[in-house]
């Protein structure tokens, strides 16, 4: 078994500044390959914190992966630390150098002088060629141990990543397989109460993780070959299908806004919106898969002028309000006659005020009305993302099986 730590240099990502998306990157990479990862750390960007990180997390794992503190800059430490921990000194390298001035005179510029720093290697260290920045990587043999330093920017560490740091690394010889279950319209423990002791087993794992459109269940078997590998996996996830099948919609790569594409065999969807800032749009927007079906047209407005042109009632507005079972299904069924579509499907939501995290979705088919609601609170953008997906899961459902799509 491969263990590994990983450790983000950065004051910025320390603050909460940026996102540490390398950290999530990473992970993934290495539990695909087998690989152990149990511990990822933030640093600042100071020597000593840096330093004691990169020695503690060598005591204890294989491979430590260090990400950031590359710069040429006198808080970019990485370089710094490692040497400190490999007792080494480091030195210029003279085919670094010379590859680093002429990255800037290709472009006309003139070396900064605090760019050398880049150019430094110590006697472990084997430089990594980046071929899309200025910070070349390092990676450090000690004894049966690896210490890899990486650049920040994301683009230029997953290159360096793939094409650098992979053909060196020595994996574990086993297979690893895995199958991720989407569910929607659950809790995370509600979803782990249905799975129960599917949890607690090591080989095959069962883990549950939040996602925005619902909670997601992987499940992930290892073994000497692909093929027993995929054995062990597949009936625990028979069993994890069974389990959830009430509340799945796809597995893998799939997305709930592709699935509902999926499901409108080719009809086209209107879409109308009030209250939720065209968070619903944006979900349809963002599958590529849909461009031309889905929606064929949206209204996003809170305007009750506008909303009353698209098939809200005055009658609706002024005795059960906006945000109302009654509105959401005369703005589906405007949606699909208003706007020209094969089906209609709204959302009402009240972001903030008195009823924040109160919302209601209706789709409308021509044939048929189904109404979901969801009432949780949370921020305008949290409770604007829920209602989108509430929506998107009562298109699902009801797009697939009328009698479980909601309340006709």
């Amino acid at each position: 078994m491969l263990l590994a730590e990983i450790i983000s240099v950065g004051t910025e990502l320390l603050f909460g500044e940026i996102v540490d998306s390398n950290a999530a990157f990473l992970a993934r990479e290495l539990g695909e390959r087998g690989v152990t990862l149990h511990r990822k750390t933030v640093l600042g960007d100071n020597l000593n914190r840096v330093s004691e990180g990169v020695a503690l997390a060598l005591s204890r794992a294989d491979l430590v992966i260090v990400g950031g503190g590359l710069g040429p800059t006198d808080d970019d430490l990485t370089r710094e630390a490692i040497a400190a921990v490999m007792n080494e000194t480091p030195a210029e390298d003279p085919e670094l150098l010379a590859w680093l001035r002429g990255l800037y005179a290709a472009r006309g510029r003139e070396m900064p002088e605090g760019n050398r720093k880049q150019a430094w290697l110590i006697p472990s260290a084997e430089a990594l060629p980046n071929p899309v920045g200025t910070a070349p990587g390092w990676f450090v043999r000690h004894g049966e141990k690896v210490i890899v330093a990486l650049p920040g920017p994301p683009r230029e560490m997953q290159k360096m990543w793939r094409e650098q740091v992979l053909p060196r690394l020595p994996l574990p010889q086993r297979a690893l397989v895995h199958t991720t279950v989407h569910t929607q319209g659950l809790g995370e423990s509600n979803v782990a109460q249905l799975l129960g002791e599917l949890t607690r087993q090591a080989n095959p794992s069962v883990a549950t993780y939040f996602r925005k459109t619902g909670i997601d269940v992987r499940v992930a078997a290892s073994a000497d070959t692909d093929a027993e590998a995929r054995a062990l996996l597949a009936p625990v996830l028979d069993d994890v299908r069974g389990r959830l099948a009430r509340w799945t919609w796809g597995e893998g790569d799939a997305t709930l806004a592709g699935v509902v594409g999926e499901r409108l065999a080719g009809r086209t969807l209107g879409v109308i919106e009030a209250g939720s800032g065209g968070a619903l749009s944006l979900l349809l927007a963002d599958e590529p898969g849909l461009s031309g079906t889905m929606p064929h047209d949206a209204a996003v407005t809170q305007d009750h002028r506008r909303l009353i042109t698209l098939g809200l009632t005055p009658v609706t507005l002024k005795e059960q309000g906006l945000v109302s079972e009654q509105a959401a299904r005369e703005l589906a069924a405007g949606a699909r006659e208003h706007l020209a579509s094969d089906v209609g499907l709204s959302v009402v939501v009240a972001a903030s005020g008195e009823e924040a995290g109160l919302a209601y979705a209706a789709l409308d088919t021509g044939t048929a009305q189904y109404t979901a609601s969801v009432n949780w609170p949370g921020d305008p953008a949290q409770v604007r993302e829920r209602a989108a997906v509430t929506a998107l899961g009562l298109a699902f459902r009801a797009l697939a099986n009328p009698a479980q799509g909601g309340e006709g």
